[in-house]
């Protein structure tokens, strides 16, 4: 029988298109092989990246290109883990950048928002990675057959195009010295006396052992770093927003005007949104509260709303995202002896609104600050760390939690009350 290394594994189909028993099938992320397999080998020789081998004779994996030590390494390369290596870098330190999936930005798990004069702190707007600028928002509150909208101007905004954006942003910091590696793997966390020391990392063909001062997890929403390091990442189930998101092509919308709608029916403790992504396409997504009953998944949900709305209706499901969001109060620690959390991985997302680019962003950079301050200072003890904790409430944390207890001053039934829906409109500006 041929075995799969599903952390070598590309899935690029060409094994499927030699085996000559139907022995293969790619399911998009999941390569299988059946019962139908002879071992003739095809696939194997036809693999280009020796994930394909035959049981009880496993290829020799190829010597790795990772050294041995860096001062930093960060796991995850979205918009966070970018800022975080970038500014290290910056800062003269040997940082590594890694990101588990073969391809940086993809796939897709936000409605890609973020404001004009948040994003331009960073990096300046470029064409490449912008799909449509936002000038309005209208918020729709629906119970039951009975609407009210609001309409306001949001100030100038964009939906990103996220595929090329975190892309740019790993490719400034392998401009500014970060070694970025992608198809590369967090497996576990090296600890000492109770200190991280190191990371235990697949690089796509074998395992192997990094020491290094810091670790920065920026790994999503999963925070595996985190929990291997101690630090207690597990996310409260009424804490959690079930999201799906269809990219609609062939619609008739405003191309300057964001559309969030509240309401039970279709989205039960969350809302509604639509993107405009240019002329005729948008991100047509919503959001449920994961502990409160529904009548159905968040995928039908969507398809119903969207079956409720003439100018949507006639479009096309290009994509397909799904995924999980923290609305969530942070972590009891942010950091820990040689670690710290940045963006999903430390719930810096927005409890109103789920919007998490430009605060990941924010600590991202505010942790890899404080990562070469300590490494100066010799000193990556989690009582040096908690500077990078106190800078993220100075500047994040402490609205963050304002709006999380206002979330739970308005129970799910209670959110198209006139009250919560302009606090709402004011956290998506």
């Amino acid at each position: 029988m041929v075995i799969v290394d599903s952390l070598r594994c590309c899935y690029c189909g060409g094994c499927v298109s030699v085996c000559p028993v139907d022995a293969l099938t790619l399911a998009e992320t999941r390569l299988v092989v059946n019962e139908n397999c002879t071992e003739c080998e095809n696939c194997v020789f036809a693999c280009p990246v020796g994930a394909l081998y035959l049981e009880g004779r496993a290829p020799n994996p190829r010597a790795s290109t990772l050294k041995p030590r860096y001062d930093v390494v960060v796991v995850g390369a979205g918009p966070g883990g970018a800022m975080a290596a970038y500014t290290a870098a910056q800062a003269g330190l040997d940082v590594l950048l890694i990101e588990k999936r073969q391809e940086i930005g993809s796939p897709v798990r936000c409605a890609e928002g973020v404001g004009h004069d948040q994003l331009v702190q960073f990096i300046e707007p470029d064409a490449r990675w912008i799909a449509a600028e936002i000038s309005r928002v209208e918020i729709t509150a629906r119970v039951n057959d009975n609407a009210r909208t609001w309409h306001a101007g949001g100030g100038r905004g964009y939906i990103l195009e996220r595929r090329v954006f975190d892309r740019v942003l790993a490719e400034r910091a392998a401009r500014a010295g970060a070694s970025v590696r992608v198809k590369t793997a967090a497996t576990g966390v090296i600890r000492e006396d109770g200190r991280v020391r190191g990371l235990k990392i697949h690089d796509g063909t074998r395992k192997v052992e990094i020491e290094t001062s810091i670790v920065i997890a920026a790994d999503g929403v999963e925070a595996q770093v985190g929990r291997w390091a101690g630090l207690d990442t597990q996310l409260p189930l009424r804490d959690t927003m079930v999201c799906a998101q269809f990219l609609l092509a062939g619609i008739e919308i405003d191309p300057t005007c964001t559309y969030y709608t509240i309401s039970e029916e279709f989205a039960p403790g969350g809302y509604v949104w639509i993107f405009p992504k240019g002329e005729g396409k948008a991100n047509v997504g919503l959001g449920v509260q994961a502990d409160l009953p529904r009548r159905a998944d968040p995928i039908e949900l969507l398809t119903r709303f969207i079956e409720t709305q003439p100018n949507l209706a006639r479009g096309h499901a290009v994509t397909l995202v799904v995924g999980n969001v923290p609305v969530a109060l942070p972590p009891a620690r942010l950091v820990g002896d040689g670690v710290m959390l940045v963006g999903d991985a430390a719930r810096q997302v927005d409890p109103l609104t789920g919007g998490g680019i430009i605060n990941a962003m924010i600590a991202g950079r505010l942790a890899a600050q404080v990562a070469a301050e300590a490494i100066a200072a010799r000193d990556t003890s989690a009582n040096f760390l908690a500077r990078y904790a106190e800078a993220w409430r100075k500047a994040r944390g402490s609205k963050m939690e304002r709006n999380y207890r206002l979330r739970e001053k308005f129970p799910p039934a209670q959110r198209t009350d006139e009250r919560f829906v302009h606090a709402f409109m004011l956290a998506t500006k």
